[in-house]
């Protein structure tokens, strides 16, 4: 196969290190299929020139010779290439509007754009992605967060010792450091005024089961949601562990007719027929993480309304911290109101006045809205991410994309995840008409 594809560089911000594929499944595809790789240079990816050089890749700015260019966040427009074929996290699929400028330049060039977000298997799971990692990450940053709340409000924990994600020399450190102060939290307790510590999170798909991979190395107590109430009601409350609630979709909405009941594949198929509930879990939650994957058709799960209601009563709240690891802003969590980076990544959303500043102090919650989490932990999230890309990577480089979409003979799986084809939406994209 005498093909040539790139590697770009990522510039979303002085944070984004990873990479789509990393040297050693390079190696493979150098070696086994012939391919030739050309990367650009970065002075910030986790993996240096010297390790992609060694496996055989070309370093060079210089991308225009490749069929196939490989990327993980947004490419900048003024970048494209005539007729080339693009592989990427677009951010296009929900329509987004921040994004159509990009879509509508790839298309004057004629390009082929593929997404990570849609490359599924046969029963919609997605094979190719960083949501554990995203968990990894922001359950890191969460929880740094939490401690540094609680610390403003003069609550001393050991919370306040931990770090972000990005600030551990790697996971197995951050894992260490939890698992340390779990025995602490076992032996020493939490104080009394802070009990019980309920940390509710929404979803149970890979960003959610990486968010409670790391939790679950304190002491943690899972309950079902039905138990919340019970908690607080019947006391006494442990100090010395943490209590884990696991949402579903069941937990976050309800159908608006009395005579109907929650139906799972009904609730999909029209979202408009259930409203949420959420709120009246709130007042019992110390810390929310949001896991779950949102569009604009589906109810919200904390509404900037409820919020307003629950720190409107007589007690202070106990809600301290939402990490919206989704990070839809305006989505969601309704007071998302707009993207953070690891350098700064939380604010606090005052629910009277609606807006935010910056920090973990004042009135209402702490909102952690990193949109590009996995970057805080690149060499784990890239390896893993390429393990599971490398295999459709000679199919995608050695696909002739002169003939008609109907006649391209790639895998379903990457026919499917072809949002643009000689400039045009495929059948499957074509919805996406309507927000160019």
């Amino acid at each position: 196969m005498d093909t040539v594809i790139g590697i770009r560089r990522e510039d979303k911000n002085q944070w984004e290190r990873r990479t789509p594929l990393v040297p050693e499944d390079l190696a493979k595809l150098i070696q086994e299929y012939g391919l030739r790789v050309l990367v650009q240079s970065s002075p910030i990816r986790a993996f240096s020139v010297d390790e992609f050089l060694a496996v055989g890749a070309t370093v060079q700015e210089d991308l225009s010779p490749c069929s196939c260019v490989f990327a993980v966040k947004e490419i900048p427009k003024e970048l494209f290439q005539r007729g080339t074929t693009y592989v990427f996290f677009a951010h296009v699929m929900k329509g987004q509007q921040y994004n159509m400028p990009m879509l509508k330049k790839m298309m004057a060039l004629k390009c082929q754009l593929i997404d990570y977000e849609g490359i599924k298997d046969s029963i919609g799971r997605r094979l190719i992605f960083f949501g554990r990692h995203a968990g990894l990450a922001g359950i890191l940053d969460t929880m740094w967060a939490f401690g540094q709340r609680l610390a403003w409000e003069d609550l001393t924990t050991p919370f306040q010792e931990l770090k972000q994600a990005h600030q551990y020399p790697s996971l197995d450190d951050a894992k260490q450091q939890y698992s340390d102060i779990g025995k602490r939290i076992k032996s020493e307790g939490l104080p009394a005024k802070l009990c019980p510590v309920i940390v509710g999170i929404a979803g149970y798909g890979n960003v959610s089961r990486g968010a409670q991979e790391i939790f679950d190395l304190l002491p943690v107590t899972p309950i079902e949601v039905e138990q919340i109430p019970k908690l607080l009601k019947n006391g006494p409350v442990d100090c010395h562990t943490l209590y884990k609630v696991i949402f579903k979709e069941e937990h976050l909405v309800k159908p608006v007719s009395p005579k109907h009941r929650f139906d799972l594949g009904d609730y999909y198929q029209h979202p408009e027929k259930y409203r949420s509930k959420f709120e009246e879990y709130l007042p019992y939650l110390t810390v929310l993480v949001n896991a779950n994957y949102w569009e604009s058709r589906y109810p919200r799960l904390v509404t900037k309304t409820a919020l307003k209601e629950l720190y409107s009563g007589t007690s202070k709240p106990r809600l301290r911290m939402i990490g919206d690891l989704a990070c839809d802003v305006d989505g969601s969590i309704e007071c998302n109101t707009h993207i953070t980076d690891p350098g700064d990544p939380v604010y606090v959303y005052n629910p009277f006045t609606g807006e935010s500043s910056q920090g973990v102090g004042g009135v209402g919650p702490v909102i952690l809205a990193v949109d590009n989490l996995p970057c805080e932990i690149p060499q784990v999230s890239s390896h893993d991410f390429s393990k599971a890309l490398t295999p459709f990577v000679p199919a995608i480089a050695g696909a002739d994309y002169s003939v008609p979409f109907d006649q391209c003979h790639l895998p379903d799986e990457i026919k499917n995840a072809m949002i643009l084809y000689h400039g045009e939406l495929t059948p499957r994209f074509k919805h996406l008409e309507k927000y160019l």
